[in-house]
């Protein structure tokens, strides 16, 4: 306690005011200063104690910190009586369980990104691999037709390793929150339109039917750009998913309390075990294409999320797969 500045002064002034009262009293007479002694020392033995007891207390406290700092298994700290000590133990207790779920959350976030960055690597692995092999072939094949095969199959390649890359760029902006989201009006039958551009010469390609039932004038809130992006890679696998001469249909349901975009395939659907992953990342089901990477999902997933909607995958009733889009007025 004396190594304590404040309490060294109060002992400073405690003992100056017990002095002029004991010899104020002895002067008076010997009663008064012997009461004025006793009553010195009895307030200071109280004095004492209880700063005493408060300061093993605080040191308790320390301590309990100190374990909690260094031992990530601990972390229990014990009550105290009513008071300010009780207040400061319940506010270190709040902080300490902060720390726990937050050094949770850190430990995950390094496991998730050793995971990913060895799925990145894995990914990239096998498009490169292919390059360098088609390389070999083209340096020792003189004939020009196979040639120009192998380059356009380099190509192709070359472009999903930009998709890829691309792809995860964006996941990396929304992962990091640095993406602003406009919040306008977007009207879904421009959003449909808008994420099928891009998509309508590969379905005339691969005679994929496309039908479209969006009433006119309904609109969702949120930025049309990224929703497309979203829509743009469910319609991608519900391609896949169809194939030649497959179907695919859009379809739209308002009401006072959602909007809701479905959007069906005539594929063979997905599996009961894997329903709850098709959102993962890098995930891409025991009969996936080899061209698939496992990213299209889960960015339109993220995408959907952040701007207040849901998006799910289940297997229609007919046949094949449908993606069920929703947004709560």
């Amino acid at each position: 306690m004396l190594r304590n500045k404040e309490f060294r002064q109060f002992a400073a002034w405690f003992a100056l005011a017990a002095v002029a009262a004991v010899v104020l009293g002895f002067a008076a007479n010997t009663a008064a200063g012997v009461l004025s002694l006793a009553s010195a020392a009895a307030f200071w033995t109280i004095c004492y104690g209880f700063t005493r007891n408060r300061y093993q207390s605080i040191a308790k406290i320390s301590e309990q910190i100190d374990m909690v700092l260094h031992d990530a298994d601990y972390l229990f700290i014990s009550e105290s009586e009513e008071g300010e000590l009780s207040i400061l133990q319940s506010e270190v207790t709040k902080m300490t369980l902060r720390i726990r779920e937050q050094n949770a959350a850190l430990k995950k976030e390094k496991e998730n990104l050793a995971d990913s960055l060895a799925d990145i690597a894995h990914q990239l692995r096998t498009p490169l691999t292919s390059i360098n092999l088609i390389l070999s072939l083209l340096e020792n094949n003189p004939e020009e037709k196979e040639r120009k095969e192998l380059l356009c199959e380099t190509e192709e390649l070359l472009v999903r390793m930009e998709w890829l890359i691309t792809s995860l760029l964006k996941l990396s902006r929304l992962d990091a929150g640095i993406v602003v989201f406009q919040n306008r009006a977007v009207d879904v039958g421009n959003l449909i339109h808008t994420a099928l551009r891009p998509l309508l010469i590969p379905m005339e390609l691969h005679s994929i039917e496309l039908r479209i039932m969006i009433p006119e004038g309904i609109e969702i809130r949120g930025d049309l750009d990224w929703l497309s992006e979203a829509l743009q890679n469910i319609l991608k696998n519900c391609m896949e998913s169809a194939g030649d001469q497959g179907k695919i249909e859009i379809a739209c349901e308002d009401t006072a309390l959602f909007t809701k975009i479905r959007i069906h395939d005539s594929g063979a659907g997905f599996k009961e075990n894997e329903l709850s992953r098709l959102f993962e990342r890098f995930y891409r089901g025991n009969n996936s294409r080899a061209a698939g990477y496992g990213i299209g999902l889960a960015l339109c997933k993220t995408i959907i999320s952040r701007q207040g909607g849901t998006v799910n995958a289940e297997n229609h009733p007919q046949g094949g797969a449908l993606f069920i889009i929703c947004f709560p007025k």
